[in-house]
């Protein structure tokens, strides 16, 4: 697991100011081919041209469902890397295998960090390289569970909802045995790449937290359902959604 937000400090690497939340409905057994393509072929390339593949991940609860993260190191970053990405040749050879898996890939948030600091630390997130042989990738069992709630909020809410969060809800987290790995607001610029459409009316604040295993995030989810100050929680729109992701061989996030 990377280091979470509550441990000792240390000087933070890749820490995007940038992040994409992308959720992909595949059609009908089709995610593992999606992620064979991704993860073999599609995720240097994006790094090659200023992006960073933060994780990709199989969705628990939806076995249809591929979720990944990105990050980039501003607005303008974000434009150039995705122009350079989408016209290069990296996806003209892999787009039309990748696009045959995928109902829609329009659920997209555009966020960055809730406060100084509440971005991901990857420091030490290594995945396996393309030369590491292939089925000791593929039968390594994935380690861990990211757990990320996206909480609807009001507009112009986010920033007290954040101040109320760190405050009271991760301190709740850590005695609960969750790591909180990084917490996020919406990114309420234009955006600048129309070709990729990003959910632009959402007030969202997203956790993504870390868990050793689902037994473990069950316990958490019981410890703070006991707590009155994790139900006085206010001012949400809409229920929380909650995504309980396995990382992929390849994932930084997670391992």
């Amino acid at each position: 697991m990377n280091m979470p937000l509550n441990a000792a400090p240390k000087p933070s690497v890749l820490a995007s100011p940038v992040v994409e939340l992308r959720q992909y409905t595949l059609k009908p057994g089709q995610r593992d081919t999606l992620i064979d393509i991704f993860d073999g072929k599609l995720i240097e390339g994006q790094e090659d041209v200023g992006m960073t593949i933060i994780g990709q991940f199989r969705d628990l609860d939806r076995p249809d469902m591929f979720v990944w993260m990105r990050g980039f190191d501003g607005m303008d970053a974000r434009t150039n890397a995705l122009a350079a990405f989408y016209d290069g040749p990296v996806w003209a050879a892999h787009k039309h295998a990748a696009n045959a898996t995928m109902i829609d890939s329009d659920d997209v948030l555009l966020l960055k960090p809730a406060w100084p600091g509440a971005g991901f630390d990857l420091t030490g997130a290594q995945r396996p390289s393309l030369a590491t042989d292939e089925n000791s990738i593929q039968n390594r069992p994935p380690t861990g569970l990211v757990v990320i709630q996206i909480h609807h909020l009001q507009p112009g809410a986010e920033a007290d909802f954040a101040s109320r969060f760190e405050a009271e809800t991760v301190p709740l987290m850590t005695a609960s045995g969750a790591d909180l790995l990084g917490a996020f607001v919406t990114e309420h610029a234009e955006n600048s790449f129309p070709r990729l459409p990003v959910r632009a009316d959402e007030n969202v604040f997203m956790s993504v937290a870390g868990f050793d295993s689902a037994e473990a995030h069950a316990r958490h989810k019981a410890a703070l359902a006991a707590s009155p100050a994790w139900q006085a929680q206010l001012g949400l729109t809409k229920p929380i959604e909650t995504l309980r992701l396995l990382p992929t061989s390849r994932s930084r996030l997670g391992r």
